[in-house]
């Protein structure tokens, strides 16, 4: 039985989340159920009455906004939970058409995706600027060249996920999910598609930011944080290879001059490039302790994977999961010497 999760990061969406309920099909090939989980992030409008009266099967509540990134992962959670195969992230602001969850579903229940991103095909949507146009091509590439994998619309918010993928997944981010979440899949070796979908032209200001230079800052860092997580050696690697480089010029000034005759007026460059290649240096140890650490945070995100996993495993219902659920004591013994194996206890 395969069971399909929609879920809905919400934030004061009581205008458009009841068109984006309705639009969501409850029907489709290959899934036997489709259930509606919305996630409210301290929604201070009647979101969550919103959701109620329109047909949403689940509802998770924030104490507080906790922003869209913390929302998704706390969304993910209760998908996993709840027993889904797959989950599909959608927005509160009808900005996708829930007719093409089908198209984003349909890799990933052919085996050959575990992440499908919805294209919105930004040259051909006229509402969006030609700025935002390029940008969003520049972010693209730059996302699929640190993730490794062909992605036309990386910061696109409609998106499949696999349970395998969505078992891995850590967001730490408090902006946005979607770059770190790709990069992170990259990473991992997860098959990532683009599949072209349609989108409706939303109104309101976007709530995630309120400027193009706060978005294109924070979705900077949150990439190169992302990258850096699982790539560090290159990063501090180059950099201290560059400034010992750098340092190796004016250092070879001074020896030239020295020897030539005149080096007692140099001896600046030697100052100067000895820095450069003492920081080089510096870096370099960096880059090994920074991959040190890497390899670590590789290590708890396996055992943070098989715990979810038995958690989730002794949460799901018996009668919608039979197969997941029927040897619990069993599943939880196998998992914790996969565990103590792995880690050569």
């Amino acid at each position: 039985m395969t069971k399909l999760i929609i879920q809905i990061p919400c934030f004061n969406e009581e205008a458009t989340l009841a068109e984006t309920l309705r639009d969501i099909p409850r029907e489709i090939e290959g899934v036997d159920k489709v259930e509606v989980l919305v996630v409210d992030d301290g929604s201070i409008d009647d979101t969550v009455a919103v959701a109620k009266e329109n047909g949403a099967d689940h509802i998770v509540q924030n104490g507080t906004n906790k922003g869209l990134a913390q929302s998704f992962q706390r969304g993910l959670d209760a998908c996993l939970r709840l027993g889904a195969d797959i989950v599909v992230n959608t927005d509160g602001d009808n900005q996708y058409c829930g007719a093409d969850i089908p198209l984003l579903v349909a890799p990933i229940l052919k085996g050959e995706a575990d992440i499908v991103v919805g294209d919105r095909q930004t040259d051909a949507v006229e509402h969006f600027s030609p700025l935002k146009k390029s940008l969003q091509k520049i972010g693209s590439r730059t996302v699929a060249g640190l993730a490794g994998a062909d992605i036309a619309d990386a910061v696109s918010g409609f998106r499949a996920i696999s349970r395998k993928a969505a078992m891995g997944m850590t967001v730490r981010s408090t902006f946005s999910y979607t770059t770190e979440t790709l990069i992170q899949a990259g990473r991992k070796n997860l098959t990532i598609l683009s599949v072209p979908v349609r989108t409706n032209k939303v109104e309101r200001p976007s709530r995630l930011f309120t400027s193009m230079s706060q978005f294109l800052s924070r979705t900077g860092r949150t990439m190169l944080r992302a990258y850096a997580m699982y790539e560090p050696l290159k990063i501090f690697l180059v950099l201290g290879v560059a400034l010992m480089l750098a340092g190796t010029l004016p250092i070879a000034r001074f020896i030239f001059h020295y020897f030539a005759g005149d080096g007692a007026g140099m001896i600046q460059s030697l100052i100067l490039g000895g820095v450069l290649f003492l920081m080089g240096g510096v870096c370099a140890m960096f880059a090994l302790i920074a991959d040190l650490i890497a390899y670590n945070r590789q290590l708890l995100e396996l055992t943070l994977e098989r715990v979810r996993k038995i958690e989730y495993a002794l949460d799901e219902p018996r009668e919608e999961k039979p197969n997941r659920r029927a040897f619990p004591a069993e599943k939880l013994r196998e998992e914790l010497s996969a565990l103590k194996a792995h880690f050569g206890r």
